[in-house]
């Protein structure tokens, strides 16, 4: 079970730290303000590995996420936190972040500064038994149709139509070079799914 009197820093908007609290404190809907990192994993396909989150977990059991996420501890930056928390879960140390976005998640539970970070990996995955119930690369198409179906967690939805809108909206595959760059758009088709009165 995740240790509710560890130590979190406490956050302005700007990441400015402010005081500290235990995990549950943050947790218990005080809504104070703690920072996290995201890492969305991308291969050159174009496709995202999503974690799924042990059914232990105090938030979200069960439910497919993004590939890395953990709180920042107190005493940490958010770029070592990141680092630490890509090893931990997924077993990579040799990747590229690119911080894409900063913003306030509130739920009925939490308030989080999120870091989001995005990087393109082909090389092994290895997530962590202790800490995930497993994980895998999922389409474009399969996102799309996991959508709104309490299958993946609400702050993944938010953040990937926040972040990622044309990957969603895309009719094509995405092709990806090692840094990131999309290298090809329009060369690989993916059929739109049929709406549910075309389905069989």
């Amino acid at each position: 079970m995740d240790n509710q009197q560890e130590i979190f820093p406490i956050v302005d908007e700007d990441g400015k730290v402010t005081g500290s609290a235990t995990r549950g404190e943050c947790h218990n809907g005080s809504k104070l303000l703690h920072p996290v990192v995201h890492l969305h994993v991308f291969n050159s396909r174009g496709d995202i590995y999503l974690q799924r989150r042990p059914d232990w977990k105090d938030i979200q059991p069960g439910k497919w996420d993004t590939a890395v996420g953990g709180h920042v501890d107190y005493g940490e930056s958010p770029e070592e936190a990141l680092c630490r928390e890509v090893s931990e879960e997924l077993g990579i140390t040799g990747f590229s972040p690119t911080l894409i976005d900063k913003y306030v998640f509130e739920s009925q539970r939490e308030r989080e500064l999120v870091y989001v970070n995005r990087t393109v990996y082909d090389g092994e995955i290895h997530p962590s038994a202790e800490e995930l119930d497993g994980g895998r690369f999922w389409t474009m198409q399969e996102i799309r149709e996991a959508m709104g179906k309490n299958i993946l967690t609400p702050n993944f939805e938010s953040e990937f139509k926040r972040c990622f809108a044309k990957e969603l909206d895309a009719k094509y595959a995405l092709f990806f070079d090692i840094d990131g760059t999309l290298v090809n758009f329009k060369s690989h088709e993916i059929p739109a799914y049929p709406s549910q009165s075309q389905r069989p």
